[in-house]
């Protein structure tokens, strides 16, 4: 485990930490007047390997030899210029830190960090973080890489879970719950939706389901795979000629066949590495999905009766209602989406490459 330390004075600014992998919704921004809640689980921290914050630069602004050596291959709204590394913890795992409050600049309901670092070490006033909060927006604090430095203090949690011992611990990802939204005259109030973390892991999925399409018709599994990403799929693929096949593939599941093109994958929550197949020589494109997005959909938990507790005999069932679901069609993310699509070398593709452009008339098709 570490701790993370003011570089100006030595002040601990967090609590022991355990590295994770950076959550596939970490930029996401959700819905409009909406709630969302912590990024990071308690006791975790993350790095984004990409720059974060200000300063900006239009895309108008950056060479195209420049953006191509950023890993950018297709036309964004804006760049940042600040330092790449950001470390991402859960805002209640923060110590000795003040909020700045001439930096506390947000977009509607609380603080974005769009003003750069809003909260400074308390004992000696360097600015350290960006505390995350404003509604759409998962909460966060976001340490300024060049203004904190690592220590470790333990090395027992050091080596990270086995595919087996993450399936034995079962955190599935559910793709319902209720979202809190601002707004109501009587305070919050919730709604059922598709899961943000759903949205945002699809949106990255489905850039790279394009990419190794190779411009023909592509089918997914039966099931919840098919509800979310079929659609997309068939709108934005050209129709006829041979189909490529997506397989479910991970710990668990059996070898992939011979004749898979795709595999829709796990990636290791604590190491962000992709699974591959053992032992096995494969030209299948690897599809990233999160681990609990994936566990749901190579393992799906259906609503059943559950034993009642508290006094009921043995064998005895409560009938619970299932869950609501949302009254509309999935749509997978349209922020992870265009995200992923442009680091995608693939994107060059003239096709390909006319999808990101059209993205705002696919959002009004219902697709993002």
């Amino acid at each position: 485990m570490f701790v993370f330390v003011c570089v100006g004075c030595g002040a601990e600014l967090t609590t022991p930490l355990s590295r994770v992998a950076l959550p596939a919704h970490a930029h996401q921004k959700y819905g409009n007047g909406t709630q969302l809640p912590v990024l990071m689980e308690s006791g975790t921290f993350a790095e984004d390997p990409e720059p974060w914050g200000p300063p900006w630069r239009r895309w108008e602004e950056i060479p195209p030899d420049e953006a191509v050596a950023r890993g950018i291959y297709a036309p964004v709204y804006a760049l940042s210029d600040g330092a790449p590394g950001s470390i991402v913890i859960a805002p209640g795992d923060a110590r000795g830190s003040l909020l700045i409050p001439e930096r506390a600049g947000g977009y509607c309901c609380g603080l974005d960090g769009a003003d750069g670092p809003n909260m400074a070490c308390e004992a000696c006033g360097l600015p350290v973080a960006s505390r995350i909060d404003d509604c759409s927006l998962w909460q966060a604090v976001r340490l300024a890489p060049n203004s904190v430095r690592r220590l470790l203090v333990d090395s027992a949690d050091s080596a990270p879970l086995t595919w087996t011992e993450l399936l034995e611990e079962g955190k599935s990802t559910p793709p319902f719950e209720p979202i809190a939204t601002w707004g109501s005259r009587l305070g919050s109030h919730h709604f059922w939706s598709w899961s943000p973390q759903w949205e945002a892991a699809v949106g990255r999925a489905l850039a790279h389901m394009l990419a190794a399409s190779e411009g023909r018709p592509v089918t997914v599994p039966d099931g919840l795979s098919k509800e979310v990403f079929q659609r997309a799929l068939d709108a934005l693929l050209p129709t006829g000629g041979p189909a490529r096949r997506t397989v479910l593939a991970g710990p668990g599941h059996p070898t992939p066949d011979s004749d898979a093109d795709i595999l829709l994958v796990p990636t290791h929550p604590q190491t962000g590495q992709t699974w591959t197949p053992a032992g096995t020589a494969t030209t299948a494109y690897p599809v990233p999905l999160p681990f609990g997005v994936w566990l749901w959909l190579a393992f799906p938990k259906p609503h059943l009766p559950v034993p009642t507790s508290g006094g009921m005999p043995d064998g005895v069932l409560r009938d619970d209602p299932p869950a609501p679901r949302p009254r509309y069609l999935f749509r997978a993310d349209p922020g992870a989406f265009q995200h992923t699509l442009a680091r995608l070398p693939a994107v060059r593709s003239p096709w390909l490459r006319e999808i990101p452009e059209n993205l705002p008339q696919h959002m009004r098709a219902g697709l993002f």
